[in-house]
């Protein structure tokens, strides 16, 4: 899939609404956090990640058995846990992209930069840099009459070694709403790292969340430009909320789990009407598919 930071075309056909379809979303893979963590060293202790790799081989055998095949496979950031510039990454960037490569060529993978990514300060070079090996760090895209943005919400959580950034990935989410509105699309969904909360608007300032007063002119945007739903990652747990009508969507992640939650991904089904969504560990994914109830939604065409 080739991106630029305007419209990512799948085709030009996708501009229009064809019928019910589903995406698969998950989120940080993380290789090297399970031993880091376990050890209680996470600055220095990622240097093993071969229980990520299974979960993550798990994860693409349980999307490539899924019939229909949904539309994309989205990984809501933190594709490993090395920080930009440590000894790691390199080869954790190196493992996953030889998991990931093998996902079935007709689903397209959609890739969104978490924190581990480009670093919780980010700067020009740590971005440049995600982008020469993962794509684009913020870019748009149109499925079957549904617009939907992918942003660096690290760019929200701490822009001070790249403001000039910030400001561009602002003009350009203006930009792109404006597109949206003219397009008359069905619904505009958000991909981004970063929650914007975790369960109320108003909660408390957290590391997992954004800061309060970025939040809530980032929500306002979203509810005036119609947004339906925000998925993200970055928690390892599920969690979630709601805006004035806009859907937080917090989702665990395949790698380490930081609460009670199983490794696992979310399958998230687009109607006409609404945008409704799952979780599933990925033995349940990989065993049994999608339940009934959801399959049904998807083959009601128009």
């Amino acid at each position: 899939m080739l991106s630029d930071k305007g419209l990512l075309r799948f085709a030009d056909a996708e501009y229009q609404w064809k019928g019910p379809f589903y995406f698969i979303q998950g989120a940080d893979p993380q290789f090297g956090l399970i031993k880091a963590w376990t050890q209680g060293d996470t600055n220095n202790g990622d240097d093993e990640w071969g229980e990520e790799i299974k979960l993550t081989e798990q994860a693409v055998q349980a999307v490539n058995k899924l019939n229909p095949k949904p539309k994309f496979f989205v990984l809501c950031g933190d594709l490993v846990h090395g920080m930009p510039g440590t000894r790691w990454k390199k080869n954790q960037e190196q493992d996953l992209k030889n998991v990931l490569k093998n996902t079935d060529q007709d689903i397209p993978l959609v890739f969104v930069s978490g924190n581990h990514d480009i670093g919780n300060t980010p700067s020009r070079e740590t971005i440049d840099d995600y982008c020469q090996n993962w794509g684009d760090d913020y870019f748009s895209f149109w499925v079957g009459g549904v617009f939907f943005l992918v942003l660096n919400s690290q760019l929200y959580f701490d822009s001070s070694k790249c403001p000039e950034l910030r400001q561009a990935q602002d003009a350009w989410l203006d930009e792109q709403l404006a597109v949206a509105a003219k397009q008359k699309c069905k619904h505009i969904i958000v991909f981004q790292h970063i929650p914007l909360f975790l369960s109320q608007p108003d909660e408390d300032d957290d590391y997992f969340n954004l800061e309060k007063s970025v939040r809530q002119q980032i929500m306002e945007k979203f509810h005036k430009a119609g947004i339906r739903a925000v998925f993200s990652g970055h928690y390892h747990r599920n969690a979630g909320g709601s805006y004035k009508g806009l859907e937080m969507v917090v989702s665990s992640a395949i790698g380490c789990q930081l609460g009670k939650d199983t490794h696992g991904l979310r399958v998230v089904v687009v109607t006409e009407e609404k945008v409704v969504h799952r979780y599933y560990s990925l033995t349940d994914l990989g065993s049994h598919g999608i339940e009934k109830e959801l399959l049904d939604m998807i083959a009601k065409q128009k």
